[in-house]
């Protein structure tokens, strides 16, 4: 009880009520706006957190994380643009609705379930926080090394049709963040000679230039635009009534976005689309999906919505982020000499219960804003785009020339940049590179705390939770090569009967 209180106690700081209103309404106004997202603010917001306390920088970036998929919904909506990627699935259901007359109703569902799943995920997330507490001590530098290992596997088993390319990105991660000064043997690594590079390649530099920059060139090379959204009337509180007549589809896709979200490497897209198939398929009305189906918008939103707070379980328990946004926020904690996994529910149980609190509190927050400034947010989707991208441009080599004083740092965040904007070009996954370079990390430091301790390879698994994970990782490589053995057989046949009926012909 007294842990709660001091979480609660966090959340009154006026620090973190101001870090907490700048980051949720900011998010919504960021996650509003085509072409930026929340990767992007919070890789610009980045270097200036680790000036705050812990929980001031985690309960901004937090609320950006937070916040941005209900401002997203709102361009979906209303102009077929997403605001955020993982709005994409919005626009299937929520501009047929605009085109019909019905922008009022499909804002207000997207903003209501949006709420619901929020809400549902966090309090999974409080619920569960007893059974990390439990589970978290059982941890060892193996157990870790095999959780991270597993992280990296799905999240390039995540992209299909591009897992050769997300394997090398994902090495290539791995690579970047040997570079540098040994900690343990005092040598230099892949440094050829270069004094820039002896304290290796900072994470923060390479998120900057991959998330923030590419993004500034990539809006600067493209032809200028500026989205055209029309004002809405009406209450946006009509939507929670509608929505309490699906609150099945609400319930059970906040339940895959709560799962799915604590797995690595999947995230709001799988949710997302599994949610949207499950409502399809339960639905009385199945042929209006794609058409303007209230059930569809609620089950994206939903989804996409549940995430963050269940992407923080690994990150607090094990310290394993699942995805790009939370191995950003992960520094933080680094910063601040704050380590997730383990210690962290016994040493400091009063952060834990206060970013509980936070997360609770920008949903309400944003949900009071949105009823009432709408309207003010359609006027900022027109933004020229061009515009934008030198806005990005700017801040984003003032946040980097601000970590270390270093025009070294900008040249070689100006080097990741061309390097994102042409994995974009090339429609290729950038989070790979950031995951390779957090989780590698995690898995050398505790591989090597674990190899002293070791005198056969099977005793890397001889331990109850080691051997689960193990199994995991093995179930999950096994049923990917039976589903391209799969997808092989049925090109193959396919082909075979083509070949048949050309014959016959």
């Amino acid at each position: 009880m007294e842990d709660l209180l001091a979480g609660a106690m966090m959340l009154a700081r006026w620090d973190v009520l101001a870090a907490l209103l700048v980051g949720s309404i900011g998010g919504v106004i960021i996650g509003a706006i085509p072409g930026v997202g929340p990767a992007v603010a919070i890789a610009i917001l980045l270097p200036a957190t680790f000036a705050f306390d812990p929980i001031v920088g985690l309960t901004l970036l937090l609320g950006i994380y937070g916040s941005s998929m209900y401002g997203g919904a709102i361009p979906a909506v209303l102009i077929n643009t997403p605001g955020t990627a993982v709005n994409a699935l919005t626009s299937y259901d929520g501009y047929p609705m605009t085109q019909a007359g019905e922008a009022h109703r499909a804002v207000s569902l997207a903003y209501s379930a949006s709420f619901w799943g929020g809400m549902f995920g966090i309090l999974c997330l409080i619920l569960l926080s007893p059974v990390l507490a439990v589970i978290a001590p059982m941890f060892g530098s193996r157990e870790i090394f095999l959780a991270a290992l597993l992280g990296i596997i799905l999240v390039i088993l995540a992209h299909r049709g591009q897992i050769f390319a997300a394997g090398m990105l994902a090495m290539f991660g791995i690579f970047l963040q040997t570079i540098g000064l040994d900690a343990v043997t005092y040598t230099q690594r892949y440094t050829f000679g270069l004094s820039f590079l002896s304290s290796g390649v900072n994470l923060i530099v390479v998120v900057l230039g991959l998330f923030a920059l590419s993004q500034a060139f990539f809006l600067l090379t493209a032809p200028d635009e500026s989205p055209d959204a029309k004002p809405i009337k009406g209450r946006m509180s009509a939507g929670l009534k509608e929505l309490m007549g699906h609150k099945r589809v609400a319930t059970v896709a906040s339940g895959f976005g709560v799962v799915l979200g604590m797995i690595p490497g999947t995230g709001e897209f799988t949710a997302q689309f599994m949610s949207y198939t499950y409502a399809q398929k339960t639905s009385k009305t199945p042929e209006r999906f794609g058409k303007g189906a209230p059930e569809g918008l609620i089950a994206s939103e939903a989804a996409n919505n549940a995430v963050p707070a269940a992407a923080m379980i690994p990150l607090l328990a094990l310290g394993i982020p699942g995805e790009a946004l939370t191995a950003m926020m992960l520094s933080v904690f680094y910063v601040h000499n704050v380590i997730p996994g383990p210690q962290l529910f016994q040493n400091d149980i009063d952060l834990v219960y206060g970013l509980y609190f936070a997360l609770i509190a920008l949903n309400v927050i944003v949900m009071v804003f949105l009823l009432f400034s709408t309207n003010l947010l359609t006027r900022i989707i027109r933004i020229p785009t061009r515009f934008l991208g030198v806005m990005i441009l700017i801040l984003s080599f003032v946040g980097v020339y601000s970590l270390r004083n270093s025009l070294t740092d900008c040249m070689i965040a100006a080097g990741f940049g061309v390097l994102g904007l042409v994995l974009k070009r090339l429609n290729l996954p950038i989070v790979p590179i950031i995951l390779g370079m957090v989780l590698g990390g995690i898995m050398e430091v505790k591989l090597r705390s674990a190899l002293p301790r070791l005198n056969t390879p099977l005793d890397m698994i001889d331990r109850p939770i080691a051997a689960i994970l193990f199994a995991m990782i093995l179930l999950v490589v096994a049923l990917h090569i039976r589903a391209l053995l799969g997808e092989l057989r049925n090109h193959n046949a396919g082909g075979d009967h083509d070949l048949h009926d050309s014959q016959m012909r």
